[in-house]
């Protein structure tokens, strides 16, 4: 539900686009999550998407947001691939990989969210995506990070997707390229983009804890609700503390 008092003045220029391809041309592969940001990219590039892709690497949140990924790719006539990365889940060191308990309450920012980090997540992701686009004859990948994760991700930051982009580049023979539109603006923008084209954020997940319903308390869940609240957008995410 869109609030009255609308807080969108204008959207934020997208920095970063390779807009070579003809428009109507089926040329990428977005990784989706199932979250607010990789949704909002879906639609509002799904002119030029291909393939949605989407890992499970045995998150405590994987078994929810998943099936949002998969919903929307199917309304809009998207090809949808999960791909199982549960090696991740056995070796790597995480608190998102250790079950709800481990999941730290508070504000999204670099103290609180530090043991939420997956190394090296975006990494795998993107190299498989890689080999993926290569493929299936397609020339770009699409990756919705933004600038609130740059503080805590690495995997996340501008100089590792252009580091990344310039080595799959080189590593394919078409030259893939990484296309991550909203690294350079924030969340409250990408719902400001997704109120323009009528989402309806409830049909996404946030929540690190990944139970029944948004827990309204650990970092991703606080900083959705600051994110709708810039956009003017009314939340009506069902928490468990309401």
């Amino acid at each position: 539900m869109i609030d009255n008092t609308n807080q969108c003045k204008s959207s934020t220029p997208l920095k970063g686009l390779d807009v070579s391809s003809s428009a109507n041309k089926r040329d990428a592969i977005i990784i989706v999550s199932g979250g607010m940001d990789s949704i909002t990219m879906l639609y509002e590039f799904q002119d030029r998407i291909a393939l949605g892709l989407s890992f499970d690497y045995g998150s405590n949140h994987n078994a929810r947001e998943i099936p949002y990924a998969e919903m929307h790719c199917k309304r809009l006539g998207i090809p949808h691939i999960i791909i199982p990365l549960d090696f991740m889940s056995r070796y790597f060191k995480s608190s998102l990989l250790e079950g709800a308990d481990a999941i730290p309450e508070g504000d999204y920012n670099e103290v609180g969210m530090k043991s939420t980090v997956v190394p090296f997540r975006n990494g795998i992701m993107l190299s498989i995506a890689a080999g993926m686009a290569e493929s299936q004859n397609l020339k770009y990948i699409m990756m919705a990070n933004h600038s609130g994760d740059h503080i805590i991700y690495p995997d996340c930051r501008p100089e590792f997707i252009r580091a990344m982009s310039k080595a799959t580049q080189t590593g394919t023979f078409p030259g893939i390229k990484i296309l991550a539109p909203y690294t350079d603006i924030t969340k409250g923008d990408i719902a400001c983009r997704g109120k323009a084209l009528g989402l309806d954020y409830t049909e996404t997940w946030s929540c690190y804890k990944g139970g029944e319903r948004h827990c309204g308390k650990c970092g991703t869940c606080l900083e959705r609700i600051a994110a709708l609240k810039d956009a003017g957008i009314k939340d009506l995410t069902e928490y468990e503390e309401e």
